[in-house]
Formats: structure tokens, C-alpha cells, sequence
């Protein structure tokens, strides 16, 4: 669906990432300008005081171009209207982490990134302080270089350096400091000590479980307080319950365990005293006054200049998608940013993400969480809820602790514009229906627009179509202006319908198939204009032939019935006249490890060897029987991997083009790998999934066939392998299950029959394979085009022939190509693609006769002409 949309596209600007120039420089410049460039693209008002860009950053890496999107979401802060904020977990609680949509979606903002680092290894909360909506959810940590980003009361934004200063006093005056409030577990540096020993800490409601900071390493001993009164005291043990919202849970180990049994009993008071402050002392912010606080990591930009990072960045090194938050030098916006590692889109470095920042305006800013955390959302003008915007580096949308929100504060406001929402290419006879959304003079959706389109009335040339309450039905081709009106506003959309002659192309989208017995497959048919839209037709309007197996397709879902004696099957669509065909091999599955009934000697080993692993056979509920691979990467450096390894004298049959199987995933983002031994003794490590992103069983696969192995081969092992890069971001415990591993061994298309035709220009003799016959009507040359008896010549060389006497169109099949030709008509159409002939098919003496050439291009035919007898030769 394309949205007319009431944001407007900007002339594109190219920015010089060159430090030090002027941010916007024209795009005739730009020759002169030093690469990396970033350009400009489009921009979409999100709500009164926020605008969503997006950018495309292009430098040249080991001497070739590359280009990363980029989006950076621009907040006026001087706009009473508008607030950014902080959005926690889950019900505004740690440790239920929740993806940035969820965290959106719950808190009603218009948008949103992901935001603090954490340890993934613990429960799930923030490595920084937080502030949300002026309440002080986690304290800072006691770690060098460490910087947030905070607003005060004023709208006035920081990014600098915080610390923690805190202590508890009991009833008889005995103090003790306090280590932080919600926080987990951590070891200070440079020293390496870890942040619970001998320490006391604060943990309120925020702090979603009971289980406070269990580190393994500290015995706790924990105290409740409700109303400024000692309730509890759990001496060496812990309290059952998530602190109440009107006390806390004091968390005590080591000498902080020994003050609370000195100083501390069940009915006594107990008060507490805390602050954030600047760790400059001359600074004067009052963190008690901060209308939001986030933390994050490294200093990025300070002065407009790229800043000397705070912290170590090995960890963040490469290129990765990042996340990123600062302000301008006048203090009045706020700049929070995405950059993508996905697909084509290729990331940023550290460096380059300073840059990249310095450039679309930051004076100061701080690097957040990114690779695969990274995630923005925003809500499409007109609409109620926020979508994803950004690409994600693994492919799903990751649980992450906290994220930097966009609220709207503004009013219910006067309709500003209505947005209709349709396609932007309908096809004759589809039933769309059409709606709007509306939007007021902030640029917030209008939330009783349904009600509104209920009654709205929808109109159109009668000489295009109807409307049927909002399902509009065309009727004739051409572009076609749709107006919605509903007392509010009005607003008219251009939608182009087409059919059969506005067609250029037609594909069924199945070439991959691994057909199977039983088995649904989707078959999405995508057309794609003369004027180069796409879309994909709807599959009530697609008429489907299936030809060389049993199959039975409805709605776009083909159920194979039957495979048997099958070596290629051909699927043909049509749309209005015009058709595409698709031919699959059949290729034949031979389950190879399926535990119940054939296997090899399989067992765990692991790289480095402080990592550990183990494999068990366990049946299910039916008692099939699949292997579990229990890893923990926990231990040792660097890059880890964890082995079900298998005994690789036992050889594969044949030479499988594809291998695949059974997982039940853990979503711990490592990823899983195969060894495949070749018979030269060449081992290839064959990815499988880049990221174990799912729970639940799911077949996974990879082709085998471009690897030019050297058969026969063997499995030597299925692994599961944690990167060194981006170690923190992944679970380094889980465990995952295989079953029936297969090979699959690819089936070949029947190739067409290899006979012979010779024609001769203008004389009834043909020879076929040799063989002398006679045509009704010779061949003949119009307008230097070669015409031949086309059922005549198609039959001879192994294919099939169709009259549609109706459309006065004839269909050729031969092997995997097809043709439709119409008489008179010099356009046809060459396996789903439109093609124009230099002269049209015509009839003789009753007999369809079409142009040679163009037929020999599209059905694959070889061509001999001997210009001296003006004979032909087909084959």
C-alpha cells in the first residue's frame, strides 16, 4: 500500500562530511567537497515539533563506494508541544525488556530508539542512570567515561559526565553508603572489583522481579522497608516479592550485610539520602530538576568536533548499526539518530558515526546502544500507532531495556488534511478498499476518523469505476482521481488501474521452490507496469494452470497433491490475458540423521576449551526422537563455538545440491553452521542461519551447489558459533534441537526434443529430421521478416501448440519458455515479459504464420540461414 502522504519530499542536498566545513554545502559543490557525503533525501513531519529524516551516508571503503541509510529524528525544544522521554521495559519496569514498537506502543509515543546498554547476561536492566517523566528510575555506575544525556525543567539539554552519592541512616545514627538504586551487577575500573561486594543498594518497584542482582559471586541479606519502617529482614537470604511502590528493598552483602545486623531491626526507622551529581564540581546542574535522563556510553561529538572517545570502543568496533542522541549548539533540538547494517545498507564505524552526526547538526552528542539493539519507530502522519522505520541487523526487533521516546503534548486540534490510503496501482475488476486517515493542525491523527469513514463519501468518474461504501471497483484503465470527503476535509488521490495492455511484466514468484508432498506454498504473481510500478496482483483475480503434477491452487496457495514419477512441474498465471510461466525441477529428498531411524556416532566438543557443550537424544511428546545441543559460552575469549560433531566416515550418496533440517531455535542470535567435509579433505564451513532469531521448530537450509565440492562428501559437524564481534549482544547460554537432516538432490529440467526443420523461402518442401513433407503455406519474407507456419514448425521441434480463436491468439510451449502471439498485433508476450516484433503474426490460407526471429530469441530455437538456396534450418 503507498499512502499519499502530507509530508513533502526535499530537494536532495549532498552534506560534505569533511570536518570542519559548513554542514550544508550545494550540490554543485560537491565535486569539490572530500568524501564521505551525506545526502538528504526525504523528510515526514511526525508531530507539531518533531521531523523524521532520512539520510544516505556514501564513503569508499577497500576502494569501493558504499552507502548506509541513516535516520535521524529532529525535535524542536523550544515546541510546548512536544517532549522527548525516556520509555523502560515493560509497564514501565526493568528487567521486562520489550522491543522499542512495544515500548512505543504502551506509552502512546510518536516515536522512539532503543536506548542504554545493559548486560545481557543479567536481568535486564540499564548500565546508566535513568530519569523518566522527572522520577529517578536507575543511578549512575562507577565507571570512568561514562555519559548520559539528560533535559532539564527548562527544556535545556546535557550531555556530560554523572555520579551517585548516597547513603542509608538507621535509628541509632549509624550510616552507610549506598552503591546505586536498581542497579545489577558490574566490576568497577580499571580495577576489576566487583560492584556488590561489601555493598549496599537500593531497589524500588522499577525492578520487576525478586531476584536482586544475583551475581553468583555475594551471599545477599536483604531489608524491606515500607513507609520509612524496617518490615523484614531476610538474613542471608532474599525478601519474596518485588518492592512495594510505597518502600524499597535494600540489597546487603559482605560489611553492608554486617551494618544491617548492627544497626538495623524490624519496627525501626530508617531514612535514606541520595543525589546525582555532575562529576565536574563546577557544574552547577541539579539532576533533581532533570525532566529526563538516559544513559549511555562514549562521548561521540563535543564543539561540533568529532570527541576523543571516553571509553574503549574495541567492542564497538567495525561496522555495525548505531544509535546515537545529541543536541544542537543552540540547544534547541534534539538530534536522535539510527544508522542501518543491513542488506545494502552497510553500516557505520565509531568514527564515521562522529561524523555522520556532525554533519546533520549534533554539537554534542553520545553513542546508545546499536548493532543489533538498534531500532527506531515512528508514527505515519495520519496514523495512531508507530511503525518500525529502520532495517535491523539481525532481522527482528530485539527485547531491549529502555529507549528514548517522542510524546506529542499537544491538543485535540482542528483537521488539517485527510490522507488516503491506496494503492498506487489497482487492476481492473479488483475490489479495494479504500480509507483515509486525518489529521490535525499538530499533525496528530484525528482518532474518531473511523466513525468518520463509516459516513465518508467516497466518488470517481463514473466512466473508471464505483464505489460500494469505500470498495471501489474499476472498470476501465488510466489514471483515476478517488476523492474521499467526510465533513472534515476532503482529499483526492491518484491511482493508476491497469490490465492486460499496461502490463510490461508478469512473474510468479517461485523459481526457489523445493517442491514437497502435502506441503501449501504461497505463489505471489507480481506485475509490473509500463510506467515501472509494481505490485502484486491479488490472487482472486489470477487464473492458475498447472502442468506435470498434481496440485490444486486456490487464492494464491498451491497444495501439492502428488509428486510421483514427477521431474518438473510448470506453473502458468494469468492476469487479464496476459500469463507467465514458471518452470521447477523436481529434486528428491533423502533424509540422511533422523535418530529414529538412521544416525552416526555424534558428540559435543568446543573451541576455546573453557567453553563447554554436551548432546542427549530426547524423544517428544510422539517420541520422535531429535538431538539437543546444550552450549555455554559463558568462559574463554574471542570468537566461541560449540560442536555436535559427527563421525565423518560415513559418506554422503550422490552429490546433494542442498542440505537442510530441522531446528528448534533459542533466539540467542548466535548463529548456526555446518561442516562439510569434500573427498579431497577440504573442509567448507556452510552457514546455515546468520542469527538464531526464532523459538520453535523451523527448517533452515543451504545450497551446496556453488561451493564446487569434490564428492563425495560428509557431515563433520552442525555448530553453533558466537562471534567475537558483538559478544555482549547475544545469549551466551541456550541450547538448541536438530532432527532430520536432509539432502536434497537437484532435479534437471527435461530438455526440449533435438530435432531438425529445414524450411525453404517461399516453397511447400520442408525436411524434418531428414524426412521430406509438405507445408500448407511456405514461408515468406514481409518487410525483411522471415513468417513460418508456426503449429507446423513448433510440432516438428518438440513443443505445444494453443488457438484461443476468441482472442485470436496463439500460445507456444516449449521446454521452460513460453510465448503468446496475437494475430495482427506486433506486441507479445515471451514467458511473463512483453515484447515488440518487428512485424505483427498475420494469417495465410488459414494458417497462423509469425515473424522467425522473434521466435527463435524467446523459445531458444538455433537458427541457421543460407543465403544462397534461402533455405532455413531450425533445431
Amino acid at each position: 500500500m503507498i499512502k499519499q502522504k502530507a509530508w513533502h519530499k526535499v530537494s536532495t542536498i549532498i552534506i560534505s562530511a569533511m570536518i570542519g566545513l559548513s554542514p550544508l554545502i550545494p550540490t554543485s559543490n560537491i565535486a569539490a567537497a572530500a568524501e564521505p557525503t551525506v545526502t538528504l533525501t526525504n523528510q515526514e513531519i511526525l508531530t507539531s515539533g518533531a521531523v523524521l529524516k532520512s539520510y544516505v551516508w556514501k564513503s569508499m571503503r577497500s576502494n569501493k563506494e558504499i552507502s548506509t541509510n541513516a535516520k535521524v529524528i529532529e525535535v524542536d525544544l523550544t515546541n510546548p508541544y512536544v517532549k522527548v522521554d525516556v520509555m523502560s521495559g515493560t509497564g514501565n519496569q526493568f528487567t521486562k525488556k520489550q522491543s522499542v514498537l512495544g515500548m512505543a506502543t504502551e506509552t502512546k509515543a510518536v516515536a522512539g530508539v532503543n536506548g542504554d546498554f545493559y548486560n545481557t547476561q543479567a536481568e535486564g536492566v540499564p548500565m546508566g542512570p535513568e530519569i523518566a517523566n522527572g522520577q529517578l528510575m536507575a543511578t549512575p555506575p562507577y565507571l570512568p567515561g561514562f555519559y548520559s544525556f539528560a533535559i532539564d525543567k527548562n527544556n535545556v539539554p546535557i550531555v556530560d559526565l554523572f555520579t551517585f552519592e548516597g547513603s542509608v541512616t538507621a535509628k541509632d545514627g549509624a550510616k552507610f553508603a549506598l552503591g546505586g538504586i536498581n542497579k545489577t551487577y558490574y566490576w568497577f575500573e580499571p580495577g576489576g572489583e566487583h560492584s556488590m561486594i561489601d555493598a549496599m543498594f537500593m531497589y524500588t518497584n522499577t525492578w520487576g522481579q525478586v531476584d536482586r542482582s544475583n551475581d553468583g559471586e555475594t551471599v545477599p541479606t536483604e531489608v524491606l522497608v515500607q513507609n520509612g519502617i524496617v518490615k523484614q529482614i531476610a538474613d542471608n537470604g532474599i525478601i519474596d516479592m518485588i518492592a512495594p511502590k510505597d518502600g524499597y528493598i535494600l540489597r546487603a552483602s559482605g560489611k553492608a550485610a554486617d551494618f544491617v545486623r548492627q544497626h538495623m531491626k524490624v519496627g525501626e526507622p530508617l531514612k535514606y539520602d541520595y543525589q546525582i551529581l555532575p562529576q565536574d564540581p563546577s557544574k552547577t546542574y541539579d539532576a533533581k530538576n532533570f525532566k529526563m535522563m538516559i544513559g549511555g556510553h562514549t562521548i561521540l561529538v563535543d564543539g561540533g568536533q568529532p570527541a576523543e572517545f571516553s571509553r574503549e570502543v574495541d567492542s564497538l568496533c567495525c561496522t555495525r548499526s548505531r544509535t546515537a542522541i545529541g543536541y544542537s549548539q543552540d540547544q534547541k533540538t534534539a538530534y536522535i539518530i539510527t544508522a542501518d547494517n543491513a542488506g545494502d545498507s552497510k553500516g557505520l564505524t565509531m568514527k564515521e558515526l562522529q561524523q555522520f552526526m556532525i554533519k546533520v547538526g549534533v554539537w554534542k552528542g553520545l553513542n546508545l546502544d546499536g548493532g543489533g539493539s538498534t531500532q527506531m519507530v515512528a508514527r505515519p502522519l495520519g496514523e495512531t500507532a508507530p511503525v518500525l522505520v529502520n532495517t535491523t541487523e539481525t532481522g527482528i526487533q530485539r527485547k531491549v531495556v529502555n529507549g528514548v521516546g517522542v510524546f506529542s503534548l499537544a491538543p485535540q486540534g482542528a483537521v488539517k488534511d485527510l490522507v488516503i490510503q491506496a494503492p498506487s496501482v489497482l487492476f481492473l475488476n479488483e475490489q479495494a478498499a479504500l480509507s483515509f486517515k486525518a489529521y490535525d493542525e499538530y499533525y496528530n491523527p484525528i482518532v474518531d476518523t473511523g466513525k468518520a469513514a463509516a459516513t465518508a463519501q467516497w466518488s470517481v468518474d463514473p466512466a473508471f469505476g464505483s464505489f460500494k461504501d469505500n470498495v471501489f471497483t474499476p472498470t476501465k484503465t488510466g489514471t483515476v482521481k478517488v476523492t474521499a470527503a467526510s465533513g472534515k476535509g476532503s482529499q483526492t488521490a491518484e491511482v493508476e488501474v491497469v490490465g492486460r495492455n499496461q502490463i510490461a511484466g508478469l512473474k510468479i514468484d517461485a523459481e526457489d521452490l523445493a517442491l514437497t508432498e502435502g506441503e501449501t506454498y504461497k505463489l505471489p504473481v507480481i506485475a509490473t507496469t509500463r510506467s515501472g510500478k509494481t505490485r502484486e496482483v491479488p490472487p482472486e483475480l489470477i487464473q492458475w494452470e498447472v502442468k506435470g503434477m498434481k496440485a490444486d491452487v486456490q487464492n494464491g496457495l498451491m497444495k501439492v497433491q502428488s509428486l510421483t514419477g514427477v521431474t518438473q512441474a510448470q506453473l502458468i498465471a494469468r492476469y487479464d490475458g496476459f500469463s507467465t510461466m514458471v518452470t521447477i525441477p523436481v529434486g528428491q529428498d533423502k533424509v540422511w540423521y533422523d535418530l529414529d531411524n538412521y544416525a552416526v556416532m555424534t558428540l559435543s566438543s568446543t573451541k576455546p576449551e573453557a567453553v563447554s557443550a554436551s548432546v542427549y537424544i530426547k524423544p517428544d511428546a510422539s517420541n520422535n526422537k531429535y538431538l539437543e545441543l546444550n552450549y555455554d559460552f559463558t568462559k574463554g575469549t574471542g570468537t566461541k563455538w560449540a560442536y555436535a560433531q559427527m563421525d565423518t566416515g560415513i559418506q554422503i550418496d550422490g552429490e546433494p545440491q542442498f542440505i537442510k533440517m530441522k531446528v528448534n531455535g533459542d533466539e540467542s542470535l548466535n548463529a548456526l553452521k555446518t561442516e562439510i567435509k569434500d573427498n579431497s579433505g577440504k573442509i567448507y564451513y556452510v552457514e546455515l542461519a546468520p542469527s538464531l532469531n526464532w523459538k520453535g521448530w523451523k527448517l533452515v537450509s543451504a545450497d551446496l551447489s556453488g561451493l564446487n565440492l569434490k564428492y563425495p562428501i560428509s557431515v563433520k559437524s552442525v555448530y553453533v558459533v558466537d562471534d567475537e564481534i558483538g559478544q555482549d549482544e547475544r545469549a551466551a547460554k541456550g541450547k538448541i534441537d536438530i532432527d532430520d537432516i536432509t539432502f536434497t538432490y537437484k532435479g534437471q529440467v527435461t530438455a526440449p526434443a533435438k530435432n531438425s526443420v529445414g524450411l525453404t523461402i517461399n516453397k511447400t518442401a520442408v525436411t524434418v529430421n531428414g524426412k521430406s513433407m509438405t507445408l500448407e503455406q511456405a514461408p515468406v519474407i514481409v518487410s525483411g521478416n522471415t513468417l513460418i507456419p508456426i503449429r507446423f514448425v513448433t510440432d516438428a521441434l518438440g513443443g505445444e501448440v494453443r488457438w484461443d480463436d476468441k482472442e485470436r491468439k496463439v500460445t507456444v510451449i516449449r521446454g521452460s519458455k513460453m510465448i503468446e502471439l496475437w494475430v495482427d498485433s506486433p506486441e507479445l508476450v515471451a514467458t511473463g515479459q512483453r515484447v515488440t516484433a518487428e512485424v505483427a503474426p498475420t494469417i495465410m490460407n488459414n494458417l497462423t504464420v509469425v515473424p522467425l526471429r522473434i521466435l527463435s530469441e524467446n523459445l531458444g530455437w538455433k537458427v541457421t540461414w543460407d543465403e544462397k538456396t534461402k533455405q532455413i534450418t531450425l533445431q
